[in-house]
This record gives structure tokens, sequence and C-alpha cells, in this order.
């Protein structure tokens, strides 16, 4: 029979470790590479743990079980004999399925310092999973002593029920209440109450009972003959106040189940395999990661952001990941279309920067976000989540044909037409620009959010409302995808109005925004008109959507190659050359995986596949010394020096969508990989591997009703193109 006691705990969390600092910054309180941590991740919950499998507690820390921006557990710690288990390993699956983390004793006293048991005699395997806002863990305590042994396993536990922005470090001055523990003989409830008046609840079940059940521990007493093992089950709901009693049988159900769901959401994808084992991790990480953060919303799959922090819908993150990956599986593209739409503004909303037809910039759910002290519920604040919109829209009709879906989006692509015309341009003089409607809001709204990311030649800080040279690309994307559109339902006019104004923006944003003495485009026009005459990656986006004229590429390509700006993982977003230059800032001198990979895709584009795949070669070189081969969010901007691998960056999500995106965004640049649904036929223009490949077999490439098999191999200097099978009246073709 277990014994249960309740412990004195803790009424009421204390408020987050740090102050709130403008623009909802990140404090980097602890690093994130420090703590080393194990992500896992299942609809709307996430986990993060240490390599031992643990959730430690402490200043800074980000580890837990989250649910809906909420940490339902924020420590959970195992020992044996009152001492923390030794590490063995600690893997994830290549599906990301289940984290394994594999300890051992260390040497066991007694009080009077005698060697009870000596090391690694005792192996315990940890294995853990989400499903369906649970976390299910295994833990197997197996005797490799010739002896009998006596081992206590206790395992401590807490939920603190804090927001994730307070994880994040926003302090507040009120909580809730937490609720007295309620005990069973197999189980643990943690509730708290908060000022929202929502009560949010963390369900501990055991199997089999502990010897000792409190309110912050559980605890077990083994005795295990020479070479027998035992096995323990743990059962943690979020939001699950009763259940049936945790069995064996319903761990395994869950297991079987969650591993059915990845495998049938990931067998959507083309697969990739090449002649260069590393990249193949790499790839299969990349994968990996992107089905583990798709969540399936009524509309479709939808990649969530990235895990800790982003673990949620953000309209930006999401349409550029579907454009990275509409050539894998345009599903995506179709889900992320689907909910945006379903999401779109409505009104004018100036306290969540809402506007009719805006396109989401993100949503949250936790207590903050319900009462209003965060302005993230439901966040319109991004200037480029609509015009990518309706880019998505236009590039998911031409790579699928799919008419239909586009029938169904059509009201939406033209009230984010609309948006574009009547708010996206402020002042009428043919540019969008962005400012908060209110002080809550985002400061700056294009990608780079960082509250010092827009500055002038000197450093200072740009004054809105602000033109952004990306989101000018973006909208002439729009205006090309609306052309699109329109010519594909029969409207001509249309179409050919929407291409003039194309042309029209082209025209002035050369003239606005090209700088012959910096050798490329502007970084913004501030809210006075005038430039800020930086150099940043911003404008290789100008070369993504195709605004740029042929004659300026050759110019803004050396700048973004050059040393300055070229530091041999990736493109800085800016060069060391300009005032506010930090390669250790958010922003500001770092690199981002998506941001190469866009920029590369528009160097393809023009034609300069050598500089993209020079790109590709730099990114995979610092995957290869990034545990897993999982690119994370950002890197810090040094240079890359002789065998030594890249900085990390301390508080970059890992995964993050549009990093693990990237990879195989780049991978089709450098193959100048392109679908007509009309043909049906699959093109590769021009196709370069880089260095480090000799050959690439894509499988399953989806195209109409049809499919093919595709290798590209290099040849001498030559790069050939194979097709090994088809299914159904598929056109391969290859243009030098």
């Amino acid at each position: 029979m277990s014994k249960i006691s309740a412990d004195s705990n803790s009424a009421t969390a204390s408020p987050g470790p740090m102050g709130a600092v403008a623009q909802f910054f990140i404090p980097a309180a602890a690093s994130l590479q420090e703590r080393r941590p194990r992500t896992l991740k299942h609809g709307d919950t996430f986990a993060v743990f240490d390599y031992n499998g643990d959730a430690l507690s402490g200043l800074g820390s980000p580890e837990g079980l989250f649910h809906r921006d909420t940490r339902y557990l924020s420590h959970f710690y195992l020992t044996i004999n009152g001492r923390r288990p030794m590490l063995l390993s600690s893997t994830l699956r290549d599906d990301n399925a289940t984290l394994t983390c594999d300890l051992t004793n260390p040497d066991l006293f007694d009080n009077k310092g005698k060697l009870l048991l000596g090391h690694d005699l005792i192996h315990l395997r940890r294995s853990r999973f989400l499903w369906n806002a649970c976390c299910y863990e295994r833990v197997a305590v197996r005797n490799y002593d010739d002896r009998r042994q006596h081992v206590r396993i206790e395992i401590a536990f807490e939920a603190d029920f804090a927001d994730l922005f307070e994880v994040r470090g926003t302090a507040r001055a009120r909580r809730g209440r937490h609720l007295p523990a309620v005990m069973e003989q197999d189980c643990v409830l943690l509730s708290y109450i908060g000022l929202d008046g929502r009560k949010r609840s963390t369900r501990l079940s055991f199997m089999p009972e502990p010897v000792e059940i409190h309110n912050d521990f559980v605890a077990y007493d083994l005795h295990l003959e020479p070479h027998a093992t035992k096995s323990l089950f743990i059962q943690i709901g979020c939001d699950q106040t009763s259940g049936d009693r945790l069995s064996r049988l319903s761990f395994f159900l869950a297991l079987r189940d969650a591993r059915r769901a990845l495998r049938a959401s990931s067998s959507r994808a083309a697969s990739i395999a090449t002649s260069n084992e590393i990249f193949n991790e790499t790839a299969r990480r990349s994968v990996s990661d992107l089905y583990m953060l798709m969540t399936d919303k009524a509309e479709g799959p939808y990649p969530y952001a990235g895990i800790p922090w982003f673990s949620t819908v953000f309209g930006r993150d999401a349409l550029i990941t579907a454009l990275q990956t509409l050539w894998l599986d345009p599903e995506i593209a179709r889900g992320v279309l689907g909910h945006l739409a379903a999401n779109q503004a409505t009104n004018v909303d100036p306290g969540s920067d809402a506007e009719p037809g805006k396109i989401l910039h993100e949503t949250r759910y936790g207590e903050m976000a319900e009462l209003g002290e965060v302005p993230f519920g439901r966040y319109y604040g991004s200037v480029d989540s609509t015009p990518l919109f309706v880019m998505l829209a236009g590039a998911y009709l031409q790579r699928t044909g799919d008419l239909a879906t586009i029938d169904r989006l059509l009201s939406h692509v033209e009230a984010a037409l609309t948006w574009i015309d009547e708010h996206g341009d402020r002042d009428g003089d043919g540019f969008v620009e962005y400012g908060r409607l209110t002080e809550e809001g985002l400061i700056n709204q294009a990608w780079k959010d960082s509250h010092d990311s827009v500055f002038h030649a000197d450093g200072t800080l740009a004054r809105g409302p602000i033109a952004i040279a990306e989101v000018q690309a973006y909208v002439y994307g729009a205006w090309q995808s609306a052309a699109e559109i329109f010519r594909r339902k029969g409207m001509p006019e249309r179409a050919a109005s929407f291409l003039a104004r194309a042309e029209g923006l082209r025209r002035a944003f050369d003239v606005s925004f090209f700088d012959e003495e910096l050798g490329t485009y502007v970084l913004a026009l501030d809210g006075d008109k005038q430039p800020c005459r930086v150099r940043s990656s911003n404008a290789g986006h100008a070369l993504f959507t195709g605004i740029a004229y042929p004659e300026r590429v050759e110019q803004v390509t050396r700048t973004l190659m050059s040393a300055s700006s070229f530091c041999g993982w990736g493109i800085r977003t800016i060069p060391s050359t300009e005032a506010r230059y930090n390669p250790m800032s958010y922003h500001n001198g770092s690199i981002w995986p998506h941001d190469n990979a866009l920029i590369a895709n528009g160097l393809a584009r023009y034609g300069y596949r050598v500089e993209a795949a020079r790109i590709f070669e730099g990114l995979f070189a610092a995957a290869t010394y990034i545990d897993l081969r999982r690119l994370p969010e950002l890197l810090c901007g040094l240079p890359r020096q002789r065998a030594r691998g890249p900085t990390f960056y301390p508080v970059a999500c890992s995964p993050q969508a549009w990093a693990a995106a990237a990879p195989l965004s780049l991978l089709q640049s450098c193959l100048g990989l392109d679908f007509d649904p009309n043909g049906p036929l699959i093109s590769f223009n021009m196709p370069r591997l880089p260095s480090f490949l000799d050959e690439v077999i894509l499988r399953r490439l989806l195209i109409g009703s049809g499919s093919a098999d595709v290798a590209v191999r290099r040849s001498g200097g030559q790069f050939v193109v194979d097709v090994i099978n088809r299914q159904g009246n598929v056109q391969v073709a290859i243009t030098a």
C-alpha cells in the first residue's frame, strides 16, 4: 500500500525572475545551449527536458511540460538512492517520436561512507513521448550485478502553471492561486486557478503504485534479482482531472498511435537520398522536425513556428515554411492558407493591430494573453503576412493546379489585396509601411522585429511609419500571384491590372531603394521617406520575388557575398561594415537559415547557382557541428575559422520550422526544381549540386495525379537527370 502525504508546498508561485523589457525581449538568463535541451511536441503540447530526461526548475529554466502556452510541469527529477543517475546517452528517434535516455548509477554509499553499490551496475532506460496532451514515460530498471540489489527510485515533481511569457522573463504583479494537491494511491492532481478564472490541472499517474506518494514526489523500493528488470510507467496529463488507471497496455497503445500519426503525416513528403550520408541525416532531421512541429487544424496541417518560445500559430513563419516546402508537400501550404483565411481580420482593433483583410501574426492561449497582459491573444502586428498570404496562394496554384481550393480562398485573397491598398500603403506613395496602432504593439513589424533592427547609417533608430525593403518585394510578388490567380479564373483584365501594378512598383522600388554607392538596396525608408542607407540581408529578398531588375543583381550579389556579409556559415543579417553590427545580436549581424534559404532561392532565380550553392555549403557545414544535425533558429555571425564549428546563439529555438525547411529549400534552389501541373511536367533548370553532393535521388515527387522518382548526378562538369520511376503521364525535363 502506498504511503500518502500532503507535505507543505508553496501555494503561490513567485513572479517571473526578470522584469519585462521592451518589445517582449527574451532574456538570456540561461543559455539553451548550456542546458542541452531535448524537445518533444504533439499538437498544442510540447516538452523541454535535459539530457537525463529531467526538467530542472530554477532561474531562467525553460524546461518542463507546456500546453497551450502554460507550463503544466515545471520540475521533474529522478534519483536513485538519493543521487542523480549518470548519463550514458540521450537520443531522439529519427522521426522525433520518442526520447530515450540511458542512465546508470554512480557509486552509492551509506551515511558512514561505506560503498553500497558500485557504479554501472544498475541500468535505467527512460522512454518518453507525447500524445493527446499527455506525456508518457516508461522507466525500465535493470540489475546487471550478479547479486540481488535493492534500489530506491524517487521522482520529484512540481507544477508552477507559469504562463509562457513568465517563463520567458516577464514579471507579473499578481498571479492566481494553487489549490491543495489531491492524492490517491496511484495519482496526484495539481491545480491552479488563474486570474482569468480558469482552472488548469496536471494529473500525474503511476503504475505500479508507489510505496510513497506525496504532493511533490513519489518513491519506489525495487528489489531486483540478478539481470532482472522492473518497469515503472508514468502519465502526465494536461487538464485531465480524471481518467482510467494507467496500465502497461495504455502506454503501448498510445505509443503505437503516436508513431502511426507521425508516419502518416510525413509520408506525404517526397523522400531525399544523396551520396552524402551526413547530409542525409540533416535532411531526415529537417523533415522529422517539420512534421513534429505540424499541428492538425480543422483546415489542415499547420507548422508551429518553434520550440520553446514559438510553439503556436505564427502567420509569417508558416507562410514562409510553406513556400520553402511547396515542392516537398503542397498539403502544408493548403493547410496554412486555410487556417490563416479562417482567422483573417475583419475589423479595426487597435489593441491587436488588426485591420480588415490583414493576416494573423500570432495567437496565444495562456493566462496573460487571456487577461490582455500581453497583446498576443490574436495579434495582427506583422506587415508582411498579408502579401505573403497572397504570394503563397499564387505559388500553391502554380504548383498544384488546385483551382477548387483557390476558389474557396478567393474572397480572402481579395480582402488581403484590399488591405494592401487601403491600410498597408498608409500615405499613398505606393509603398507599404508599418506602424503599431497602440503603444503595446510591436515597434518593428517585419521579420526583423527587434526594437533596434531598423536604423540609419550612423546607427540612429529609424522613426516610423517604416517602408522596409523586403515587404515591397513581397507586395510585388503578391500582385504577380494575383495576376496568375485571376488569369486562371478567366478574368484577363484584372490579371493585366495587377501585372501593371507590379511593374509600376518595380520601377518605383528601383528608384527609391537602390543605392549605387552601397551597391545594394537600402534597408528601408523611414517616416520622413529618408533612406536607411544600410547594407542588409533584406536586399536578398528582392531577388527572391523577382522585383530586382536583372542589371542590379550582379551588384547586389557581390555585396551579399562579400567578406563582410558572408562569414563562411552564411549571410549575416547585416554585414560587419554597418554601425549596429554585432554578431551576437538577434537581428544585427546573426545568421538565420531561413533568410539564407530565401536569398539563395533569389540568386538561383537569376542564374547565380554557384553563389546559391556556396550558401548551401556554408549552412550544411554548420549543421555537421550541431547536435542531431539540426539547424537552429539562428547562429551568431562570427567568422568561420578553420577546424572550428559555428558559435551558437544562446536562446535560439530548436527546432524552428523555417530553419528546418531551409536545407530542403536550398536543395530545390540548387537543382532548379520546378513544377507545371498542366504538363504535367517536372523540370530542372540549370541544375547544380553543391560540392558535398555528387548525387541526389528524389522519390515521390507528386504532380497532379502522378509522381516521379528522379536522380540528379554529377558527370564531370555537367549534371545528368535520370527518371528512375514514374506513375502516370509525368514528363521530366532538364534545361541547361
